[in-house]
């Protein structure tokens, strides 16, 4: 089993004067639970939001407050010994201030020094009002930020803010800021996927029997909104079609998601979002049958076993028809979740359903397949390629699954003068960030 991305990392967060840092201390205990090294740096305006002892005792390790940066009892600056020491960065919240400071280049504060002299991978989560997040001056800084290397920035999600105000501004969720770390750790910064769009399906479908029963499968949705949030850290504009998931719920945050329940549901909704996507992966768990006329009232235990034998129809194959209606140049990935002889059941599939890429994985080996934490697999391509994908977590996978889907081109793309066939990426162990100096 692999371990986690985050465990042993030396992790410097930095808080900033936003409402949002009383969500500060539940980072640092999810960090710390999970292994990692936690520092945390509070600005002035920040020290009246969240205690400065509660995070210490969370994070196992002085907070460092603007009093502190300079000192005859240390021999060395206190922002250089930061900047130094961290591997990773998480500014949660980020303030228009800080911003400001950040990408100007002014180091007037502890945490603003720090920045400056970092040389590390960072995750700035903005956070302030509507209006603030608004105005063109905090739109030009957060673009210019967009810009700086080894930077990965996550702009406010829409919800109720503090003031009372309905609209953009609130700091990402802590899961979602969780998973954006290990997206620096499994993959670094690179926005490789900026300027593209992806769709994506996830989830089981839910056919109705009677109104109070239903065909379905244990699919949580989790690999589907994985992929789906991974690309939009690498700078996809994602659209998730999806059916009832089992997943953090800030996942979600940053997708445009297009709620569905029934196969014919999704079919429709991946029918009016495939001309505009770049690729498709298509790792919903799809029911394969459903009642031809549902049933208006709940049957009696009695008439349930013959209902259950008769009035079934199929389910058109949706991967099938987004194949045979893409337009020029468009990548498929399809999934096939597989028990038994998984690599011999997905060549048939893979043959039959005429995918660029597919990825099969076992259902019936314990701790992978639905509603897991992990999975493995093999990933098929043209020309007979297969690359096993040992056991990691689905984050990690769908990593990789995105990267082979971005490698590919389709026969219309093809370079004639390129050498015939294609090359799965070959699995590697997660990107190393750049080391700190130790303090």
């Amino acid at each position: 089993m692999k371990t986690d991305p985050l465990a042993g990392r030396r992790i410097l967060v930095g808080i900033s004067g936003s409402i949002a840092a009383v969500k500060a201390p539940l980072l640092v205990s999810a960090l710390v639970q999970r292994g990692a090294e936690v520092r945390c740096v509070l600005t002035p305006s920040a020290e009246r939001l969240v205690s400065a002892e509660a995070l210490a005792c969370l994070s196992r390790q002085p907070c460092a407050l603007e009093a502190d940066q300079w000192s005859h009892r240390t021999s060395r600056p206190l922002h250089i010994d930061l900047a130094e020491w961290a591997e990773l960065v998480l500014l949660a919240p980020l303030s228009a201030t800080t911003l400001a400071r950040w990408v100007h280049g002014l180091g007037d504060t502890l945490l603003a020094s720090t920045l400056l002299a970092c040389e590390v991978p960072v995750l700035a989560a903005a956070a302030m009002n509507t209006g603030m997040w608004e105005s063109p001056g905090v739109r030009e800084n957060w673009t210019r930020l967009g810009a700086f290397p080894r930077v990965l920035p996550l702009g406010p999600s829409e919800g109720l803010l503090a003031c009372d105000r309905q609209g953009q501004g609130r700091m990402a969720a802590p899961e979602l800021l969780l998973l954006a770390l290990e997206s620096l750790v499994l993959r670094g910064w690179e926005r490789d996927w900026q300027g593209r769009r992806l769709l994506v399906s996830a989830g089981p479908t839910r056919e109705p029997l009677d109104p109070a029963r239903c065909l379905t499968n244990p699919s949580s949705g989790r690999m589907g909104v994985l992929l789906a949030q991974a690309a939009r850290l690498r700078g996809a504009r994602v659209d998730l079609v999806h059916g009832p998931l089992a997943v953090e719920p800030g996942w979600l945050e940053g997708l445009a998601c297009h709620p569905v329940r029934t196969a014919a549901e999704m079919a429709v909704a991946l029918a009016a979002n495939q001309p505009e996507a770049d690729a498709i992966a298509m790792a919903a768990a799809v029911a394969d049958h459903r009642r031809a006329e549902p049933l208006a009232e709940k049957l009696g235990k009695r008439e349930l076993e013959q209902a259950l034998c008769s009035g079934w129809e199929a389910v058109p194959d949706l991967l099938m028809e987004l194949v045979a209606h893409r337009p020029a140049g468009q990548r498929i990935l399809g999934f096939a979740a597989q028990s038994g002889a998984v690599l011999e059941q997905a060549r048939l599939k893979f043959r039959r359903k005429g995918c660029d890429l597919l990825f099969a994985n076992p259902i019936d080996r314990p701790g992978l397949g639905f509603g897991a934490e992990q999975t493995m697999g093999w990933l098929l391509g043209p020309g007979d390629a297969v690359e096993p994908l040992e056991a990691d977590s689905k984050h990690a996978i769908a990593h990789r699954l995105l990267t082979a889907l971005l490698m590919f081109r389709p026969p219309a793309d093809a370079d004639p003068a390129a050498a015939p066939g294609w090359r799965i990426p070959a699995e590697r162990e997660p990107r190393p960030v750049p080391a700190a100096a130790d303090p």
